[in-house]
């Protein structure tokens, strides 16, 4: 009985070690199978992805050849139409003005019914014909060196059969990048048959048609074939799970670009519907394996999760390289959590170009993001690796420094970067070389609790004071700057509520009232003779604000803030009919001079809207005067310039004002069509004090004798300055020595009609 009971303790125990390795064996062998039913639908749906992508692609590329069959079609219908106007017996009686208007009128049908972006008409040389307009004639200059091949091709291509037969006719349509963007662009002669030999054709025009690929084409084909957030990109910068389709050149192969876009990928949709019935047979073959395949699934979640953060982080500016305002402001938090822990100096700083827009209106967009370019690499090369240079936009970029470190200052990291970004800048292969300078604001968290979006803030309060203060420097944030910026704010809101209620030149004593925010006012301040007499020749139209807590505001005060907000046009239009208002009812001996600012100048009707305002007051032209600054001067576009010209041809004078204080070129005095030339009062305070300034004023006055420009010196105080203004042959002097800004209606009630002397 004992042996029995041994052997059946033993036949249970080898009973139970076989369960165990049957189930063992079990549960590897269901692992096994569901690891290869895994495999197997992995794979299958990896396939029938791959699959799905390349017919996509293949659906793509049919679409952008059925694009380009369809600009060859709709071109040869163009053409014809085209022939038909051109056609020397289809002129039928119209006049040749009639004619062109109707080809243009065609031109412009043929755009929006055929949906082409561009439509240029030219000679067998290349040149445009029937003269459009300047926007498109400045267009066919940039895209005419890239389409140069076409034409080529295209204007020897019509021949003619022995039997003077017209020949088919030749038309080229190809896939290239113009402006930047993928583009398809045709080019079609426009034939016609010779009236002396009907059996032979001519060609005098081409048509070229031109379609951008972006845009509302891309969107057309996006929904078209349904690919989900297509885009546009001219890299293959395509994100995980989307797929790029290069768009190559017809003539070189070349890429022109890519369409990115989320692909529609049916195995994915499988093997995710087949993922939760996976996982449960795994769990019921063995419960051994869930908390490990649990745990597998919460590390995969995870590492999904830092995947997406990490390309979140990854974007970059795509001109620049740098990062953009996204990155930089998790840099930022970053370095913010980390400063509770670490004792270390860390500063923000926004860096801003001056001047940047005139290189991009002057010279182009290119020349442009060269500049910008050269400039980061500058900026750069004085940075250490740990510190982050982000472009937030434009021309404006921001600057973190998680330490500073104790051989390292903020001002003169800061002082650096300005003089590097002075140096000049070398555009366009060396043929155009330009300077200009920076801007910083900085500042550094005060304590833990300091967040990203104050310090970015403060850091842009900084900026602006930075800016205001004369540009070209660093400027650190205190809180007296906020003061000043609510007051902006202020001053710019009340502004407005005294401008919006400007319905002509104010009330008799040249006036704009409003009893809640005070009212502008016309001052004058008088001009006299350089010589012993002193003579009064006329005056200086100067703007105040009256204001009810603020008292008396110069303009410094809020021309500024008149310029940012917009206003400053409608605040010009006022001051010069209040002035031109006073001064048709001084002598006629009399004349007035009026500040304006590059924004008036640069307006298409200025010219016509001074003569109107002159017109109306009764005042003659040649008694008004506009005072213009050397930055105005510099930037003079042709509309600006044509403003000026006109005026001048009237009568009205032009001075340059405050000449030796912003550009200083004495190629501004020579080419210049200016009637005077003003010296600032900087330079008159000098007298006296430094030989410097008397060599400067000498100079000046000198020059603008010999250019046959008049000579007016400002801010003149005392005896000795007036003296020696003579001297140096200034004509005319203004200052506090002969009489101090007063109302302009004060000054006119002191005008005689008899000449007026200063009594010393």
């Amino acid at each position: 009985m004992s042996s029995n009971w041994v052997f059946s303790l033993l036949t249970r125990l080898s009973a139970r070690s076989s369960s165990q390795s049957v189930l063992i064996l079990l549960t590897g062998t269901g692992l096994a199978i569901l690891g290869l039913v895994v495999l197997a639908a992995i794979w299958a749906g990896s396939e029938s992805d791959s699959a799905a992508r390349d017919r996509q692609r293949e659906l793509v590329d049919g679409r952008l050849q059925n694009q380009v069959d369809r600009v060859a079609q709709d071109m040869q219908l163009l053409a014809e139409g085209y022939a038909s106007f051109l056609s020397p017996g289809s002129s039928d009686s119209g006049t040749e003005i009639s004619r062109s208007a109707s080809i243009q009128t065609f031109g412009r049908i043929a755009t929006s019914v055929f949906g082409y972006s561009a439509v240029f008409l030219i000679s067998p040389d290349g040149e445009l014909v029937l003269q459009p307009d300047p926007d498109s004639v400045r267009r066919f200059k940039w895209v005419r060196p890239v389409l140069w091949p076409m034409i080529s091709a295209v204007t020897k291509g019509l021949e003619t059969n022995g039997q003077h037969a017209p020949a088919p006719q030749k038309n080229q349509v190809e896939l290239l990048r113009l402006e930047g963007r993928p583009s398809i662009a045709g080019i079609v002669p426009v034939v016609h048959q010779v009236q002396d030999d009907p059996g032979k054709v001519k060609a005098e025009y081409y048509l070229i048609a031109i379609r951008f690929l972006d845009g509302p084409t891309l969107d057309m084909l996006s929904r078209e074939q349904g690919l989900a957030g297509a885009r546009y990109a001219r890299t293959a910068d395509y994100e995980p799970g989307e797929v790029a389709f290069q768009v190559a050149s017809t003539r070189t192969a070349e890429p022109i670009g890519f369409i990115v876009w989320k692909p529609d990928l049916p195995g994915s949709r499988v093997i995710a519907r087949l993922l939760p019935f996976l996982s449960a047979a795994g769990l019921v073959v063995t419960i051994l394996f869930s908390a490990l395949l649990l745990r597998l699934r919460y590390s995969l979640k995870q590492l999904a999760a830092s995947e997406t953060h990490a390309r979140h982080l990854s974007h970059h500016d795509v001109l620049t390289g740098l990062p953009n305002r996204a990155l930089f402001a998790t840099r930022l938090e970053q370095c913010l959590t980390e400063l509770g822990t670490q004792d270390r100096e860390t500063v923000v700083a926004l860096i801003d170009l001056d001047r940047f827009k005139q290189v991009n209106d002057v010279y182009g967009h290119l020349a442009g993001d060269e500049l910008l370019r050269i400039a980061v690499e500058r900026m750069k090369s004085l940075l250490r690796p740990g510190d982050t240079l982000a472009r937030f936009g434009g021309d404006e970029f921001a600057l973190l420094i998680p330490s500073l470190g104790h051989n390292r200052s903020i001002i003169g990291l800061c002082n650096e970067i300005m003089v590097r970004i002075s140096d000049p800048f070398h555009l366009v292969n060396g043929t155009v070389v330009v300077s200009i300078g920076g801007s910083i604001g900085y500042t550094a968290p005060e304590g833990a609790f300091t967040t990203a979006r104050e310090l970015l803030r403060r850091a842009d309060v900084a900026l602006y004071d930075a800016k205001e203060s004369g540009r070209g420097r660093a400027a650190e944030y205190n809180s007296s700057l906020d003061t000043r910026a609510n007051e902006r704010t202020e001053l710019r809101n009340e502004l407005r509520i005294m401008l919006e209620r400007d319905e002509g030149p104010g009330d008799t004593q040249g006036v704009i009232r409003d009893n809640r925010v005070g009212h502008l006012e016309v001052f004058a301040q008088g001009v006299h003779q350089a010589d012993r007499s002193g003579d009064l020749t006329g005056a200086e139209a100067l703007v105040r604000w009256r204001h009810p807590t603020r008292g008396l505001l110069s303009p410094d005060k809020f021309i500024p803030i008149a310029e940012e907000a917009g206003m400053i046009n409608q605040l010009g239009r006022w001051v010069l009919l209040t002035a031109a208002a006073a001064a048709a009812s001084w002598p006629a001996h009399l004349s007035i001079a009026v500040n304006v600012s590059p924004s008036q100048i640069g307006q298409r009707n200025f010219a016509q809207m001074v003569l109107s305002i002159l017109r109306d007051c009764g005042l003659s032209p040649d008694r008004l005067e506009l005072e213009v600054t050397e930055a105005a001067i510099f930037n003079l576009d042709e509309g600006a310039a044509e403003n000026l010209n006109l005026l001048r041809s009237r009568g009205v004078r032009i001075a340059l004002d405050d000449f030796g204080t912003g550009f200083s070129s004495l190629s501004h005095l020579i080419d210049l069509k200016i009637d005077r030339v003003k010296i600032d009062r900087s330079f008159v305070q000098l007298l006296g004090c430094k030989a410097e300034g008397a060599a400067i004023v000498s100079a000046i006055a000198s020059l603008s004798r010999t250019l046959g420009k008049a000579t007016t010196a400002e801010g003149v105080e005392t005896e000795e300055q007036r003296e020696f203004l003579i001297a140096a042959g200034c004509d005319e002097l203004q200052g506090y020595l002969f009489s101090r800004p007063i109302p302009i209606e004060a000054f006119g009630h002191q005008v005689r009609p008899s000449q007026i002397r200063l009594s010393l």
